[in-house]
C-alpha cells in the first residue's frame, strides 16, 4: 500500500508551529498581577520616553528640532501607543489619578491600586533614565556641564514640570484640577455607547488626541502634568541623577501640586463632573425616532433630577458603582 508523504515545507511550519507553541507555555507569565504590572510599566515607559523624549530634543536642538507642538504630538502619540501596548492586559491607565478614579468608580478592585500606582511609578523613573541616557552628552553640552533647576539654561524641566515664573501656587493647583477634570469628562465622552464613542479600533488615537488638545489648549502655565506618576517619578530621577535636591524647592516647593491637585479632583470633583455629564446624556425620547412619553415635561425634569441627586449623594459616600473612564478601559472596560 503506497503511502503519502508530508511535503517538506509543509512538515516544517508544522514543526515551527508546535516548537512555538511550546516557548509560549514556556515564556508565558501566569500570575494576573505579574501581567498587569509588566503591562502597565511598558505602556506608561513608552508614553514617558516618546514625551520626554520630544522635550529633551526641543531643549538641547534650542528649537532646530522642533517646538512646542512637537512636545504635544510626543506625548500625544506617546499615549496613544502606550494605550496600543497594555490596553488588553492592564487598560493601560498610565496615570495614577485615572485609577484611582477606577476604584472609586467601582471599575477597578482597591487591592489593585498599589500595583498600578507602583508600576506606573516605575514605567516613568525608567523613562526618564532611558532618556538621560540617550540625550547625555546633548544635555551636558547645553548646560556646559551645569545641571541646573532654573535659569536661562536649566535642563530639569526635561524630566518634571515646573510653574512659569508668574504662576502662584493656588493658580497652579487650580490649572491642574481642570486639566485633570477636562481629561476625564472627555474620557467619559469617549466611552459612552449612549452618545457618540470613539469608533472601534480608534480609541487610541482618540485618547491621544485628546492629550494633544489639553497640550495646546492647558500647556503654558506649569505643563499639564494632570498625572501624579508622569512628574513624580522622573522628578525623583531627576534628584538621584545630578540635579539634587532643588527639583522639590523650586516654585515655592511646587512638587506636591501635580502629585496631589489630580487625586484632589479625582476624589471630590469627579462625582459632581460624573453628575453633570450624566446630565448631558441622550435620554430614551431624545433620540431620533423616539416618543416622548406622555407624562408632563415637569415630571420628567422631576424624575430625572431626584435621580441624579442620589446618584451625586452616592458618589460622594464613595460607593461602587460601574463605569468605564480611561484608556482601553474606558471602552472595553476589562476592570
Amino acid at each position: 500500500m503506497k503511502q503519502h508523504s508530508m511535503p517538506a515545507t509543509e512538515q516544517g511550519n508544522i514543526n515551527q508551529h508546535g516548537e512555538t507553541r511550546r516557548l509560549s507555555k514556556i515564556w508565558v507569565i501566569k500570575n494576573e498581577y505579574v501581567r498587569v504590572g509588566l503591562a502597565e510599566s511598558l505602556s506608561t515607559y513608552v508614553m514617558m520616553v516618546f514625551g520626554l523624549g520630544s522635550v529633551a530634543q526641543v531643549v538641547t536642538g534650542r528649537g532646530a528640532f522642533g517646538e512646542y507642538l512637537s512636545i504635544n504630538l510626543g506625548f500625544g502619540l506617546g499615549v496613544a501607543m502606550g494605550v496600543h501596548i497594555g490596553g488588553r492586559v492592564s487598560g493601560a491607565h498610565m496615570n495614577t489619578a485615572v485609577s484611582f478614579t477606577m476604584c472609586l468608580f467601582g471599575g477597578l478592585a482597591w487591592r489593585k491600586l498599589p500595583l498600578y500606582v507602583l508600576s506606573q511609578l516605575i514605567g516613568s523613573f525608567l523613562a526618564a533614565g532611558t532618556i538621560y541616557s540617550l540625550y547625555y552628552d546633548a544635555i551636558y553640552h547645553y548646560c556646559e556641564g551645569n545641571l541646573t533647576v532654573s535659569g536661562p539654561k536649566a535642563t530639569a524641566g526635561i524630566f518634571a514640570t515646573y510653574p512659569a515664573p508668574y504662576l502662584s501656587l493656588h493658580s497652579g493647583f487650580l490649572d491642574q484640577v481642570f486639566g485633570t477634570a477636562i481629561l476625564m469628562l472627555c474620557l467619559m465622552a469617549l466611552s459612552d455607547q449612549k452618545n457618540q464613542p470613539a469608533p472601534s479600533g480608534g480609541q487610541a488615537i482618540a485618547v491621544g488626541l485628546l492629550v494633544l488638545l489639553i497640550g495646546v489648549s492647558l500647556g503654558s502655565n506649569s505643563g499639564y502634568a494632570i498625572n501624579p506618576s508622569r512628574d513624580l517619578g522622573p522628578r525623583v530621577f531627576t534628584a538621584f541623577a545630578g540635579w539634587g535636591p532643588e527639583v522639590f524647592r523650586a516654585g515655592n516647593n511646587w512638587w506636591w501640586v501635580p502629585v496631589l491637585a489630580p487625586w484632589w479632583e479625582e476624589s471630590l470633583g469627579q462625582p459632581s463632573t460624573r453628575c453633570l455629564w450624566s446630565c448631558t446624556t441622550p435620554h430614551p425620547w431624545t433620540t431620533a425616532g423616539s416618543q416622548r412619553p406622555r407624562q408632563s415635561l415637569w415630571k420628567n425634569r422631576r424624575a430625572w433630577g431626584l435621580k441624579y441627586a442620589f446618584e451625586a449623594l452616592r458618589l460622594c459616600t464613595c460607593s461602587p458603582g460601574k463605569t468605564t473612564v480611561t484608556g482601553q478601559d474606558a471602552v472595553e472596560h476589562k476592570g
